[in-house]
Formats: C-alpha cells, structure tokens, sequence
C-alpha cells in the first residue's frame, strides 16, 4: 500500500499569489518531512486561469481527493493552513470527506489539527520577529501594536487571535507601548461582539489614532485581504486619512517565515497513525 498522501489546504483565493504561495509552502515542507506534499484550496482557486499560475491549474479539495481516489490512492493526510478551529476544520472538511466516502467507502484520511496549539508560542514569535523588522526601520519612535486577523463568527477562532496578542505582548515588552488584538471584518450581531474591536475603530480612537502604529498581520498568504493593496491596507490608508497624525505600517505575512514550516511539519506529526483527527473509517 502506499503512504498516505499529505495535502495542504487553505481555503483558497481567486488572487493568483495566494496559490503560488501556498505551492511555494508546500513544497518546503515536502522538503523538511522527506514525503510529497500537494497543495489544494478549499474553495475559489480553481477559478484562476492557470496561464496566471505557469500554466498548472489550482484545485479544490473536493475534486482533488475525487481525482486521485479514482486513480487508486484511499489514504489522505490533510494538513490544514488555518490558525484556530473554524469552521473549514469542523464542519466543511468532514462534510466534504462524509459525501466522497458514500462514492468510495475506502477513502481513509486524517485532519492534521490547526496551527495555534496551547503551550506552543511559536505564532507569536513569528509575529514578534515580523514586528521588531519594522521597529528596527525607526527604533528612537514610540510605537504601538495592532495584532489583525480576518475575523471570525466562531469564538474559538478569536481566543487564538487574543491569545497570540498576549503572547506577542510579552515577547515583546518594553519594546513598543502597547498591543492590542482586532479583526479586520466582523457581523454586525451582538452574539458576534467577542470579535471586536474592528481595526478601523481601533484606530479611530486615541491613543491609536496618532503616531506610530504597526499592523501585525495575523494573516498567512496574500490575497484580497492581506495583499499589497488588500481590505487591510485600504483600512490602514483610510485611517491615515482620517487622522493625520497617524502612521501605519504593516508587517510581512505569517506564510512568509521560516518557522511556518516547522509547526505544520509538527502538526503533520500529530495526524499520524492514532494522531489528528480521524475519518469515521480509521481507528
């Protein structure tokens, strides 16, 4: 039998880069676990022209695990790219593997847990190496931190941004004068409140409405949040905007650091036999 295939997923983007740089981090860590890793989306990318993508087309999750079943292959590790338990670990992927396997009922495949373990501060040193990059641009100015994410309607999934946050204030200490957790977008019900503050309206009230502010980017590969000229940037430009005395900067992707590679490679390590989380046909 052959060793299960290892794929990497992320939840997919129709911007080009996020595939090429999810490729680019899987082929890494195909590299540092000696086994081949192949990354899938779960949703949107495929909708990319490939001539955008060296001519290979990007895949979803679905189709993928239906296209290799069909060419004999039953047993999948899926190394998910997402920071916390949302939605895509707990309902999407299982929803997804439940449906195949009513097609074929020898599909095995194990989900790999999410990248924020307890314990594990290795997010937050990412996060405190990309921020101190900055700092060093300008060290004699006082400055202040804004840990984003995406934002989420899943409690759990803010927990690991506040938790990263405290994290990243330690590390940190006296380095800069304060952080502070936010989302990028959230839903306007009041049930969804844990995931405030928006980073708009932090930034729209003082003290982080003037001076030095750099936006640590909870954020993994570029794309129509996280890009150059992403949702988060347009924020970051509309606050300065606003606000005068304001300054913005905002720091690399977490996909970006070496040490990515490191925790997905452990995390791989957690999927293994009696490890992760299992299908409802393995034992």
């Amino acid at each position: 039998m052959p060793a299960p295939l290892t794929l990497l997923v992320d939840n997919g983007s129709l911007q080009p880069a996020a595939t090429l740089a999810l490729r680019g981090l899987a082929t890494k860590l195909a590299l540092r676990l000696g086994e081949p890793v192949e990354p899938v989306s779960l949703l949107h990318s495929s909708a990319i022209d490939a001539a955008q993508l060296n001519g290979r087309a990007a895949e979803i999750l679905g189709p993928a695990l239906e296209r290799r079943l069909a060419a004999g292959r039953e047993e999948f590790v899926i190394v998910p790219l997402f920071f916390g338990p949302s939605q895509a670990l707990t309902a999407y992927i299982p929803g997804c593997l439940a449906r195949l396997r009513e097609k074929h009922p020898a599909l095995r495949a194990r989900l790999a847990p999410a990248l924020h373990a307890p314990g594990d501060d290795r997010l937050a040193r990412i996060l405190a190496d990309h921020v101190r990059f900055e700092l060093a641009k300008n060290p004699a100015t006082a400055t202040r931190v804004a840990l984003v994410d995406h934002g989420s309607p899943v409690a759990a999934v803010t927990a690991v941004r506040n938790e990263l946050a405290s994290q990243l204030a330690g590390l940190l200490g006296g380095e800069v004068a304060a952080v502070a957790p936010c989302s990028m977008e959230r839903r306007p019900e009041p049930e969804y409140d844990f995931a405030a503050p928006l980073l708009a309206d932090l930034l729209a009230r003082a003290p982080w409405s003037e001076g030095r502010v750099i936006v640590a980017m909870q954020f993994l590969l570029p794309g129509r949040h996280a890009g150059v000229d992403g949702d988060v940037a347009k924020i970051c430009r509309a606050a300065e905007a606003a606000h005068p005395p304001l300054r913005t900067t905002m720091t690399t992707l977490v996909g970006a650091h070496p040490l990515l590679v490191e925790i997905l490679a452990d995390r791989w390590r957690a999927a293994g036999p009696g490890g992760g989380v299992p299908s409802p046909r393995d034992d």
